[in-house]
């Protein structure tokens, strides 16, 4: 009887584990179904995010990375977190090995992995963070209001998107200053439950 309930509940939680994972495509990446399919042309993407009143970040990704992974399943499965990009900003994931063809700002055509070598990205993830108006003469890493390389809990991962999203970069409060406040601020409220 005990062993037969252990199976049942076994069972139950390997299926409701399935239900949380994030879809994982041909491509090998995971997937979230609000990020948005483009034609990668950066330029456009940014006008339709304007036009959507978002921002555009893009994210790099590859086959089999385990910190996109934790990315996917801890980060941009909970809603907090999600809601707030969601609402936010527009999200184009790339391939940091991929072959799709990619229109950098600078009118350059480049294949995914081609563009993350003229940038410079080497590390998955990777979030770039554009501006919101097409800036004139630049690539898109240099005109990148922040980047974020790797992946990190909860607070940090939610504060670049809240920074970026009051425009943070533009002031004279630092990131790592502005994420110590938010901190001290959940800390002060009880709602620091993790990092």
């Amino acid at each position: 009887m005990i062993r037969h309930a252990f199976l049942v509940f076994a069972a139950v939680a390997a299926l409701t584990a399935q239900a949380w994972a994030s879809e994982v495509g041909e491509d090998g990446l995971h997937k979230e179904d609000w990020f948005a399919l483009t034609f990668r042309d950066v330029a456009e993407d940014i006008e339709t995010a304007k036009e959507e009143g978002k921002r555009l970040v893009m994210i790099f990704e590859q086959r089999g990375c385990i910190y996109c992974a934790k990315m996917h399943e801890a980060l941009l499965s909970d809603p907090e977190v999600s809601d707030f990009i969601k609402a936010n900003f527009k999200v184009v994931q790339y391939n940091m090995f991929g072959d799709e063809e990619v229109t950098d700002l600078d009118g350059e055509v480049l294949t995914e992995k081609t563009a993350a070598r003229k940038w410079g990205y080497v590390f998955t993830p990777t979030l770039m963070f554009l501006p919101e108006d097409v800036p004139e003469g630049k690539t898109a890493a240099e005109a990148a209001v922040a980047t974020m390389p790797g992946a990190f809990g909860k607070w940090t991962f939610l504060n670049m998107f809240k920074w970026v999203s009051e425009k943070g970069y533009e002031g004279d409060e630092h990131f790592q200053k502005y994420h110590a406040r938010i901190i001290n601020e959940l800390r002060a409220s009880g709602r620091l439950d993790a990092e």
